[in-house]
């Protein structure tokens, strides 16, 4: 099972500026920006992804498997890369360059990552659908679930409509913002064309982003089909769905002349779905979307044939799904548990996104990983959290208007026979069963953060992957294949690679950390901390260059596939199968918009890593299923941070 993109932080981001409230009735314009350049303006002239030398990718990859293997392993697939590049890895290469330079329009990963996430037929909820949920809005009246739900959907429809006019800020990434993120800049630059646009940037030390992906935030759906799954887009439907206790509701969002409903109506409509007293449906319909993505392509089709076409539709073409929870969040653990798998009953999981608020207003984004990556999502988030704070759409004092909701809002029904109800029975048996299976847990670790680390010259995100590493060996003895992933959204089509972050410098630095702290002076336990962050260092700036090697070997094998080839010996060698079964998969993100994000493991026997180095503190949020034991992890994630504080402050390391 391949891991996904997942960006992430968590809790508390700086204090939000003091918001501009509106009186009742005013509501924002339709836009939250105005762009001087326009949004697609870089496209065009992006770097493409560039495909790595085979002989540097053979040489990373040896060096990621060094400290997974013995001699005698190692000898073996050395043995078995030499062979690889010098015959069939050679052959498939040239013709995946010569592929790459037949199709300019996109990069060689994008094809094969589509069909990596569109062909798997496991159950997409924990398999694949991360979450990001929100820092509570500054303004603790706001929170109330009608408030902050009526206030989201306007600023999530007011990125829509600035995003389609082209008026959302192009995502670039500024070394030099003084000199690049100015609005002398953007006004040269906006005149520069499209062609050329990104060498202007280049020349300021910007880099602007690819922003491919973004048309499918909205109004877009994963349809099951047999073997390979479809990325469904409308965008000319203007209805918002909305989930509450298992039921459907649809209504407008957008006028027939594309203009924002006002304010004051979407809020009379949510505000008379939550007056809706029926109970959870007997079957209900969202547990589908949690099967085997074959068994829910056979059932999906019995829903057609039973007079259902239309109303499946109706869901598919949604700009969003904004789900109302009945109950509010006890802690992080519930937060976490509640927004990455819920209780099956009310969320549609093929959504490109689930905007979900729950009965304390706590709220957070859901999303399907196949048609993109945390960039796309964060910048959503970011904007959504932004603009639903600083210029909320309704306040405390607002009245919902006197619309006639009962009219305006559609409660779709489905019509279910017995195959479909039992389908959707057996899918809720198995989504019970398994959700019991999955241990979450957290901590805050309180010492120090960022600036710490930044005085003592070490990379933040070194420090806290060399903690995973120090405590998977404390608990278990071994080093074991690690994922971080990593955006290659600075080219044309980018998605994401894999910085590998298990080394031989972070193998020797946790033995000596863990097994033998006594025969090392600090100043020795400190200059192995300098090796390892400077190596990882090395390592995350190959994987954002396109310079690691997960992808390309990926792609090489995918084209073995595709062209009816025996599978190299390259991937039959238990050592590919090893390191590929990523036991710890990590991700990490920094926003302040975001209080808590998560995601399960990759393996039945791994550890799923969400993890955020702030100014003063390090987060980490780790998921499991039975076998491993998250609670007892993180006290050895903590246990090896409060050594190497120790170290780096020249103390001795208290066995």
């Amino acid at each position: 099972m391949m891991p996904r993109l997942l960006l992430r932080a968590w809790p508390r981001g700086p204090p939000v500026a003091p918001c501009r409230t509106l009186s009742a009735g005013s509501g924002p314009g339709p836009y939250l920006q105005h762009s001087i350049v326009p949004t697609m303006h870089y496209q065009d002239s992006l770097p493409r992804l560039p495909i790595p030398k085979l002989e540097d990718t053979i040489r990373r990859y040896l060096s990621a498997q060094r400290p997974l293997l013995d001699d005698n392993q190692f000898t073996k697939t050395e043995q078995l890369c030499k062979s690889f590049e010098d015959g069939i890895g050679k052959e498939l290469h040239e013709k995946l360059v010569a592929q790459d330079k037949q199709n300019k329009h996109t990069s060689y990963i994008s094809g094969p990552w589509f069909d990596m996430y569109l062909t798997a037929r496991d159950s997409i909820v924990l398999n694949f659908n991360p979450f990001m949920s929100f820092n509570p809005d500054p303004k603790s009246e706001y929170n109330d679930q009608l408030i902050r739900a009526t206030n989201m959907t306007v600023s999530a429809i007011r990125f829509l409509k600035t995003l389609r006019a082209g008026l959302l800020e192009p995502e670039v990434f500024h070394l030099n913002p003084a000199k690049s993120d100015t609005n002398t800049f953007k006004r040269l630059i906006r005149f520069v064309p499209s062609s050329l646009s990104w060498y202007g940037a280049y020349l300021v030390n910007a880099y602007p982003l690819d922003m491919s992906q973004y048309f499918r935030l909205f109004n877009s759906t994963r349809v099951p089909k047999l073997g390979r799954d479809e990325l469904f887009t409308n965008d000319k439907a203007r209805h918002l769905l909305v989930l509450r206790k298992g039921h459907f509701y649809v209504f407008d969002v957008l006028d027939r002349d594309g203009n924002i409903v006002s304010p004051s109506e979407i809020q009379a409509h949510l505000k008379y779905i939550l007056s809706d007293s029926s109970p959870v449906p007997e079957f209900p319909l969202a547990y589908l979307t949690s099967e085997n993505r074959d068994v829910w392509a056979e059932l999906r089709q019995k829903l057609m044939q039973s007079g259902n076409e239309e109303t499946l539709r109706k869901v598919d073409s949604a700009v969003f799904c904004l789900c109302l929870d009945d109950f509010p969040i006890k802690d992080l653990i519930h937060l976490s548990h509640t927004m990455l798998h819920g209780d099956g009953t009310n969320r549609w999981y093929d959504k490109s996104f689930n905007l979900i608020v729950a009965k304390d207003g706590t709220a957070a984004v859901h999303f399907e990983h196949a048609w993109g990556d945390g960039v796309a999502v964060l910048r959503f988030f970011n904007e959504v959290f932004k603009d639903s704070t600083q210029t909320p759409a309704i306040t405390p004092q607002s009245q919902p208007a006197t619309a006639n909701s009962s009219a305006a809002v559609q409660k779709l029904s489905f019509k279910l026979n017995d195959a479909l109800k039992a389908g959707i029975a057996a899918a809720k048996g198995k989504f019970d069963a398994t959700m019991k299976t999955l241990t979450i847990d957290c901590i805050q670790f309180n010492r120090g953060g960022k600036e710490f680390l930044k005085k003592q010259k070490l990379s933040p995100d070194a420090v806290a992957q060399l903690a995973f590493q120090m405590a998977f060996l404390r608990q278990y003895g071994k080093t074991v294949a690690t994922y971080e992933s990593c955006s290659t959204a600075a080219f044309k089509h980018g998605r994401t690679e894999t910085i590998r972050p298990a080394s031989l410098f972070t193998k020797k630095c946790s033995e000596a950390f863990v097994r033998k702290p006594s025969q090392h002076s600090a100043g020795e336990l400190q200059q192995m901390v300098v090796e390892c962050s400077k190596y990882h260092g090395q390592l995350t700036k190959e994987a954002a260059m396109g310079q690691g090697f997960d992808r390309h070997l990926f792609a090489l094998r995918y084209l073995a596939a595709a062209k009816g080839m025996a599978l190299p010996e390259l991937y039959m060698d238990p050592a590919y199968g090893q390191i590929n079964h990523n036991i710890l998969s990590t991700s990490t993100l920094s926003s302040p918009a975001v209080n808590l994000g998560g995601f399960a493991p990759v393996v039945p026997d791994g550890f799923g890593i969400g993890y955020a180095v702030h100014d003063n503190w390090i987060g980490c949020n780790v998921s499991s299923y039975p076998g491993r034991n998250p609670r007892e992890f993180l006290q050895c994630v903590e246990k090896s941070l409060e050594d190497m504080f120790d170290a780096l402050e020249g103390k001795s390391i208290k066995t």
